[in-house]
């Protein structure tokens, strides 16, 4: 035989064909349908982990995203109370400003009456002197005969006394 002249003993070729072939047959029985069991398994175990992480980074990109509508509007919101306050500032100096107007007009008001009524006082008083004045006058007329030298004496007089009066 050929094979022999190689180095291959037949029936130890054989031999070891048959062991290959009961020990693959014994492996696949028992070892590979277990090993594949496991590899399916751990396959799925992967495709799990995998499916969860996508689960999570879709979740989290969702989060994301509600967090910035959140912050969006929060400061949507904080500019509409800045302006709110702003506004209402504007409104308070507004009606400070009007109200300060109207005391400011009252003040006035009142310091014109005050002076219109300090002036009728006054004037009151000049008309009081002076009826006093005239009526001194008119005694001394009644009381001298009226000549030409005797009136302006007596006009002289009145003036005298109308400068002497004590002034208010």
């Amino acid at each position: 035989m050929g094979f022999e002249k190689l180095g291959f003993h037949i029936p130890s070729l054989i031999v070891y064909i048959v062991n290959f072939l009961l020990l693959l047959a014994i492996l696949y029985f028992f070892a590979y349908k277990r090993i594949l069991g496991m590899m399916d398994r751990r396959s799925e175990r992967i495709r799990d982990s995998l499916e969860a992480a996508d689960r999570a980074r879709e979740e989290s990109a969702r989060a994301r995203e509600e967090m910035e509508q959140r912050m969006a509007e929060s400061r949507r919101e904080s500019q509409a109370l800045l302006q709110e306050a702003r506004q209402a500032a504007e409104r308070h100096r507004q009606e400070e400003h009007a109200r300060v107007r109207e005391e400011v007009r009252d003040f006035i008001e009142k310091a014109r009456r005050d002076i219109r009524e300090e002036r009728d006082r006054a004037i009151d008083e000049v008309r009081r002197h002076f009826a006093g004045l005239a009526i001194a006058a008119a005694e001394k007329v009644v009381r001298r005969s009226l000549d030409r030298n005797a009136h302006t004496d007596l006009i002289e007089e009145v003036l005298r006394e109308g400068e002497e009066l004590p002034k208010g």
